[in-house]
C-alpha cells in the first residue's frame, strides 16, 4: 500500500516537474500521468482504509485492482525488455510521421538534430524545414532518429527492469491483503463468525 502511494506521488511530482521545466509541452501527456498517479493514490488509500478498519469489501477490491495493475505492468515490462532495435526503429518512424509539424520542430530544436532517418526525399524535406541550431553551425546535422535510438534501448531496459521488480512486489501485496482479509478482526465479538 505504501509503495502505491509513493509511486502515485512520484508520478504526480515528475509530471509537474516536467511541465515546469518545459520538458513536456503536451497537456494530454501531463494530464495522463497525473491521472495515473491520482488513481494509484486512491487505490493505496482504499487498501490502507481497508486494512485499518479490517473492511472485507475494500480489501477485496484492493486485491482485484492490484492484481489487474500487476497484469498490465508485467505485460508492459516484458514488452519493454523484448523489443529489439528494428522494432524500435519502426515505432519511432511511425510516430514521427504522425506528429504535427509543431511537435517535430520542438523536438528538432530541443535535441539539436534534423530529420528522422535518411530516407532520401522524406529526409530532404525534413531537413529543408528544420530550424535546429546545428544547421547554422555545421554543414550537416545529426539525424534525430539516431539520437532516439541511442537512448531508447537503454531506457527500455531500465523501464522494463524497474517495472518487472515492482510488478512482483504487487503480487506480494495481493498475497498479504488476501492473508489479512481472511484473518478474524481482533476488535470483533469473539463469538461472532468471520
Amino acid at each position: 500500500m505504501m509503495k502505491l502511494k509513493l509511486v502515485g506521488l512520484l508520478l504526480i511530482g515528475v509530471a509537474a516537474w516536467g511541465k515546469g521545466l518545459g520538458l513536456v509541452s503536451s497537456i494530454r501527456i501531463i494530464g495522463g500521468v497525473i491521472a495515473v498517479g491520482v488513481f494509484l493514490l486512491l487505490i493505496a488509500v482504499a487498501g490502507l482504509v481497508g486494512a485499518v478498519n479490517h473492511h472485507q469489501v475494500l480489501l477485496f477490491f484492493y486485491m482485484i485492482i492490484l492484481g489487474l495493475v500487476f497484469i498490465f505492468q508485467f505485460g508492459i515490462s516484458c514488452s519493454c525488455l523484448a523489443i529489439n532495435r528494428s522494432k524500435q526503429t519502426a515505432v519511432i518512424n511511425a510516430s514521427w510521421w504522425v506528429m504535427s509539424n509543431k511537435t517535430r520542430d520542438e523536438l528538432e530544436r530541443s535535441l539539436d538534430c534534423c530529420g528522422l532517418f535518411n530516407l532520401t526525399t522524406l529526409y530532404q524535406q525534413d531537413y529543408a524545414f528544420c530550424t535546429a541550431i546545428c544547421k547554422s553551425r555545421r554543414p550537416t546535422c545529426q539525424m534525430c532518429g539516431e539520437k532516439f535510438l541511442k537512448h531508447s534501448d537503454e531506457a527500455l531496459k531500465i523501464l522494463g527492469g524497474v517495472g518487472l521488480f515492482f510488478s512482483f512486489t504487487e503480487i506480494l501485496g495481493v498475497w498479504l491483503a488476501m492473508r489479512f482479509r481472511n484473518q478474524k478482526d481482533p476488535r470483533a465479538n469473539p463469538s461472532a463468525f468471520l
